[in-house]
């Protein structure tokens, strides 16, 4: 298979090549200027989703496309200027990239574009599925406008499955890598009232369904890509502080989360949602990791 992927550089990029070449995947990267080269790709096309530029003509012939472009969503505070630099960085670069695969004379068969599980709202105790309804606030708003952003390219007649990720765990980086360090100083614990739900999926899964979801021409959509088993915050910090021996008696309040990430803790910390993901399940997809704890101690080492 011919993919072409961008954001190859993050941490779901990262892994996706490698993993893609490795089952005798042809890849190349779509990357913006100054983006830095990595051994062992076919080739890479340019881009530059802030000017509006992309070569349409070398975007011809490839089989799949994997979009995973846009600014890391939990780097910096949501100051008016970072909301700003979040949506452009995936609005802007979906609409492009969309538009472009739909005037193709021969376009790939399928999209599988990046999207958040942040579109469906708290429901506490209560399952949310793929049929949910969206949520508020300004994350489920950035997940509606970014999955409508593929809207040229449905119209075309692509495959176009919406990737709704929750919490990845991998220990190279992202959430779990930024959680090791305090956790094993001693320092983890809750976050408020620890009742909130993380729907988390092992990098491994990730891999797994991008590849059922590239092989699988009956799903489209949203497609939540997530564990079948999420947690409660409590939960996880109980699960990694058992993986790795350090006590978990360290919480923080909610107050003091939001008073250092403002807005952002609300949405990112202090609110989740139960995810089920539904279409893999009934599309049989057979997870590796489907509970947290088998998942940590393969991540960590600690099996």
């Amino acid at each position: 298979m011919k993919v072409m992927i961008t954001g190859s550089s993050g941490l779901i990029g990262s892994a996706t090549i490698p993993f893609l070449i490795g089952g005798g995947d042809q890849v190349v990267r779509l990357v913006r200027p100054g983006s830095s080269s990595v051994a062992g790709l076919a080739g890479e096309l340019p881009w530059d989703p802030s000017a509006g530029t992309i070569e349409e003509s070398r975007l011809e012939s490839f089989d799949a496309v994997i979009h995973l472009a846009g600014e890391n969503i939990g780097a910096r505070r949501w100051t008016e200027t970072q909301k700003r630099r979040l949506v452009d960085s995936r609005i802007t670069g979906t609409q492009l990239l969309s538009g472009s695969l739909a005037r193709l004379k021969h376009p790939p068969k399928v999209l599988l574009s990046a999207s958040a599980v942040g579109y469906y709202d708290d429901q506490g105790e209560e399952w949310v599925d793929e049929g949910s309804s969206p949520g508020k606030g300004f994350l489920a708003d950035l997940v509606r406008q970014w999955e409508a952003a593929t809207t040229a390219a449905i119209l075309r007649g692509i495959r176009v499955v919406h990737m709704r990720f929750g919490m990845i765990l991998a220990p190279s980086g992202g959430v779990l890598a930024r959680m090791l360090t305090p956790f094993r100083l001693g320092l983890g614990g809750r976050i408020g009232s620890g009742r909130q739900y993380q729907s988390w999926i092992a990098m491994d899964d990730v891999l797994g369904a991008l590849r059922h979801l590239l092989e699988h021409a009956g799903l489209s959509g949203a497609v939540n890509v997530t564990s079948p088993n999420p947690v409660t915050n409590s939960e996880f910090t109980k699960a990694l502080g058992r993986v790795i021996s350090r006590p978990t008696f360290a919480p923080l309040p909610a107050f003091a989360a939001r008073l250092a990430l403002g807005e952002m803790a609300d949405e990112l910390l202090l609110k989740g949602a139960r995810v089920r993901p539904s279409k893999l399940l009934e599309n049989g997809y057979s997870f590796l990791y489907p509970h947290l704890e088998g998942a940590l101690r393969h991540l960590l080492g600690k099996g």
